[in-house]
């Protein structure tokens, strides 16, 4: 599987109403792009000297699944988006193979531990 991670660093004038819609539009790739195998966003909230404001971690079957959600109208629309908003992003992609995703205990899982 591939793991694709951005990380945004919104401009200092964004509104939060602005925010919402960029969280709606992200929200709604999963319902139009059929490549992307998990899907989350989310607002940074420790707020650190080193914190990014936004993170986003969607899962791909491979590189070339990547790279057709990258080039779908869509996503094209909220690359667009975030661009506007953001003074900083940056992004990490790699790939782990299926026996490297660690599954819970069966008895933790039953014990909810």
């Amino acid at each position: 599987m591939l793991h694709h991670i951005v990380l945004m660093k919104f401009k200092p004038k964004v509104q939060d109403t602005e925010i919402v819609q960029l969280e709606k539009m992200l929200d709604d790739l999963p319902n139009k792009i059929v490549e992307i195998h998990g899907y989350e966003f989310g607002r940074d909230v420790v707020h650190s000297d080193r914190s990014y404001d936004f993170a986003l971690v969607s899962l791909f079957a491979n590189l070339d699944a990547l790279k057709r959600y990258q080039q779908h109208p869509e996503h094209i629309q909220v690359l667009n988006r975030i661009t506007r908003l953001c003074e900083n992003v940056v992004a990490v992609d790699f790939e782990t193979k299926p026996e490297a995703i660690i599954e819970p205990d069966p008895l933790q899982r039953a014990f909810g531990r």
